[in-house]
């Protein structure tokens, strides 16, 4: 359900630009990107703030692109945003000395500080690329192609990164595991 939810404004957006055209489907995202988030907050009463900061910059971008009547702002929001989180993920490390992976998902999760360090690098360099890749789609190709990738392409490059990255890391949990039964 959670997933679902993740990706609403999203698949919103695709069948609205199928249906009408960019500016409509633009409209639809900010709408479904307000009502995800009150939702959130009407049912967990907690609101992350990259999802607060998700909505900041589809209502910013979004809302240049309508009353603009230029779709170059929506085709910016998602490299702004991949950047944004990788930007943040980096500067936690760097700047702040703290794994903000780690503290996220630390409860989820057991790896030693080598394992956390390559996962927050790899998110970084994949949230880079991403933004880097959608702007070349976007302005390399038409819309219609623009929005499929954000949709099929995105969301798969995702998948198939979430994945590698489960097989990357289990090496870390094993030795983790081992780390942690001579402990008793």
């Amino acid at each position: 359900m959670k997933l679902l939810l993740d990706f609403f404004p999203i698949i919103l957006f695709f069948a609205a630009f199928k249906l009408w055209d960019i500016y409509v489907a633009t409209g639809v995202a900010i709408v479904a990107t307000i009502l995800q988030i009150g939702w959130l907050r009407y049912s967990t009463g907690k609101v992350e703030p990259m999802q607060w900061l998700s909505l900041g910059i589809i209502v910013l971008f979004g809302g240049a692109t309508i009353l603009a009547h230029d779709d170059t702002f929506i085709k910016w929001k998602p490299t702004v945003l991949y950047w944004l989180m990788g930007g943040t993920l980096a500067a936690g490390l760097l700047v702040f000395r703290k794994n903000l992976l780690k503290s996220l998902m630390g409860a989820q999760m057991q790896l030693p500080d080598a394992g956390w360090r390559a996962m927050t690098w790899s998110w970084v360099t994949f949230f880079a690329v991403m933004g880097v890749l959608n702007l070349w789609v976007a302005f390399n190709f038409d819309t219609d192609t623009w929005v499929n990738f954000k949709l099929f392409g995105g969301l798969g490059l995702m998948a198939v990164f979430v994945i590698g990255q489960a097989l990357f890391l289990n090496r870390y949990m094993k030795e983790g595991k081992e780390a942690g039964a001579g402990d008793s």
